[in-house]
């Protein structure tokens, strides 16, 4: 495991919260006490022009969606954000160009894609839901791609048999086309919670087994080309590290959920903000 300075320790906790924070060789804790706290968080993501962070977090109800703002340079006001649908909330995504929040919702075993628009002002619309197979499978982590027509997503197969990643058109009316499994990426282990690299196909996802997971890469969804995990200290076989997912104001960083990390923490998964990992374009890879 690489080891990691106390200067660098130091200036990581000293960071807390700044969404304009310098890049890091390894990683820092995002928005100590505010988005990280003793509670559980989940998928973390930020609006395109950097002023908003929407989190999952678990509480005695289950898992929900907060919202924090910047104020004086730090994520501050974190305050639950309110959706008008029915079950546990999470995994919450903002697509690129700003318009649209995505999340899944719903009871255990019968979780949902949905999305709503966000105005000007950053308030969020009305949720609509993203139905692709007739409510058949449970589905969950939705990630747009740059240009907003490719959906990546996961679904669980059946009893039994585990989470894959799947990729389904998406038109502006947010009307599926048929779902795609990404065959070259998926595995006996869970696969959950992708996002796309850039514009070309590339992808980073979390894949895991009960307590455990990793998030991994592949230069190419379709094919899994150097398909690999990220190499993170505390992104370990025997820990918990997933849910990538990059930051739409700085596209360079990303930010994970772990409770693998030994230091900076503030409880059990705290969300970390790291540098995107370098994965080699694939020529005509996006389908």
């Amino acid at each position: 495991m690489m080891r990691i300075a106390p200067t660098l320790l130091v200036l990581a906790a000293s960071l807390l919260s700044a969404p304009v924070a310098m890049a890091l060789n390894e990683y820092g804790i995002e928005g100590m006490g505010v988005v990280s706290t003793r509670a559980d968080e989940g998928r973390a993501t930020i609006s395109a022009d950097g002023q908003r962070i929407v989190f999952a977090r678990r509480g005695e109800a289950g898992w929900g969606l907060w919202q924090a703002r910047v104020v004086d340079g730090r994520w501050q006001q974190a305050q639950a954000l309110p959706l008008a649908v029915s079950g546990e909330v999470r995994d919450p995504y903002f697509s690129r160009d700003g318009r649209w929040l995505l999340f899944a919702a719903g009871r255990e075993g019968r979780s949902g894609l949905y999305r709503a628009a966000i105005a000007a002002d950053g308030s969020v619309g009305a949720p609509q839901a993203l139905a692709g197979d007739g409510g058949r499978h449970e589905e969950r982590g939705p990630a747009l791609s740059a240009d907003g027509r490719q959906l990546l997503f996961a679904r669980q197969q059946g009893r039994g048999a585990g989470w894959d990643l799947f990729v389904a058109s998406l038109d502006a009316q947010g009307v599926r086309g048929p779902a795609t499994a990404l065959q070259a990426l998926n595995s006996p282990a869970d696969e959950t919670d992708g996002d796309w690299l850039g514009s070309a196909g590339a992808v980073a996802f979390s894949r895991g087994s009960g307590d455990t997971a990793q998030v991994w890469t592949s230069g190419c969804a379709w094919t899994g080309a150097a398909l690999q995990p990220i190499g993170l200290s505390f992104n370990q076989a025997s820990g918990w590290t997933g849910a990538p997912v990059v930051d739409n104001a700085k596209p360079g960083e990303m930010m994970v959920a772990s409770s693998a990390a030994k230091s900076p923490r503030a409880g059990g998964v705290d969300v970390y903000r790291l540098a995107v990992p370098k994965v080699a374009a694939v020529p005509a890879c996006m389908q």
